[in-house]
């Protein structure tokens, strides 16, 4: 993706276990928490619980790396809180092109969106469609008095009870493990995808090879939030997965600088022999800037306690 020549680095998340409802709820300012060395691999876990039909134990792991880059843009979001009765957890990476601030924008506002609004329980499908496409409303209309263009993918996973549901915007990724296989919970928006190829030229734009499949010459992934030049080839309407918790060992969300260098299989064989969720997060980025990824790399590890 783009690079912008601003130096960022993406802030530590903060779980809200506050039970007063989502948006409420504000994490501290990170920047005690910034390591040292900026090219430093960022890590840091934490362990809560989720109401289903009893109390089921959680824990998760995220690490963030700026790699190769000269920039880093990607940022993620972990947020655990009490919402209309109900315990729920939210899990997102936002992988910015372009410069970080769409990317930045998504770990303000999308989850507080999302917590506000009023059928998150009862019809959470409903929810998340409605929030990603307020979310990115607003953010364009933010983005008016701005030149150069920006945007950001979003895979985010939202537990609710007994279920899991995955919305995924862009090439960032869901993985679960069931059992020791990978199961991918998100498919990734490439230009190429024939539905996503029809869908753009419908809309009377585009794709070309230039180094890889692009919306119009310019963008490598067919959906995201931003990016207000190329609407309404590039889209924020996202593809939701629904699964039920049980049954699922862990979840992987990443961005795109994992994903590049490691195959599904890979990275669940990785976690699957590392329990610890932090650990595990870690050795997936090592991993792939091992093997040669040239982009930021940010990953969450979910793992669910028997």
């Amino acid at each position: 993706m783009n690079t912008n020549p601003d130096r960022h680095q993406s802030p530590r998340p903060l779980p809200l276990k506050d039970p007063s409802p989502l948006p409420a709820a504000e994490a501290p300012p990170n920047s005690d928490v910034q390591p040292k060395n900026p090219d430093a691999i960022l890590s840091g876990s934490g362990v809560s619980f989720l109401t289903r039909d009893k109390d089921a134990r959680i824990s998760y792991g995220y690490s963030s790396f700026k790699g190769k880059r000269s920039t880093m843009e990607d940022y993620y979001e972990i947020r655990i809180s009490e919402v209309q009765g109900k315990m729920v957890a939210l899990f997102g990476v936002y992988d910015g092109h372009g410069g970080f601030r769409t990317a930045e924008y998504l770990k303000k506002n999308l989850f507080t969106n999302l917590g506000r609004h009023p059928d998150f329980i009862k019809d959470t499908k409903l929810a998340i469609v409605e929030a990603f496409k307020q979310t990115d409303t607003e953010y364009l209309n933010e983005e008016k008095g701005q030149q150069k263009d920006a945007g950001s993918t979003a895979s985010t996973a939202v537990l609710v009870q007994d279920k899991i549901f995955v919305a995924n915007v862009g090439d960032s990724r869901v993985v679960a493990s069931r059992a020791g296989s990978a199961i991918p919970l998100s498919i990734d928006h490439k230009p190429d995808r024939t539905d996503e190829r029809e869908r753009i030229e419908k809309a009377g734009g585009f794709i070309v090879w230039a180094g890889t499949w692009r919306v119009g010459g310019v963008l490598a992934v067919s959906r995201a939030f931003g990016d207000k030049l190329l609407r309404p080839y590039v889209v924020a309407e996202p593809e939701i997965q629904e699964e039920k918790i049980d049954g699922i060992d862990f979840l992987i969300i990443a961005s795109d600088g994992l994903w590049n260098v490691l195959s599904n299989k890979d990275a669940v064989n990785i976690v699957q022999g590392i329990p610890d969720a932090e650990a595990a997060s870690r050795k997936l980025v090592e991993e792939a800037y091992g093997k040669g990824s040239s982009d930021n790399i940010t990953c969450l590890v979910v793992r669910f306690e028997k």
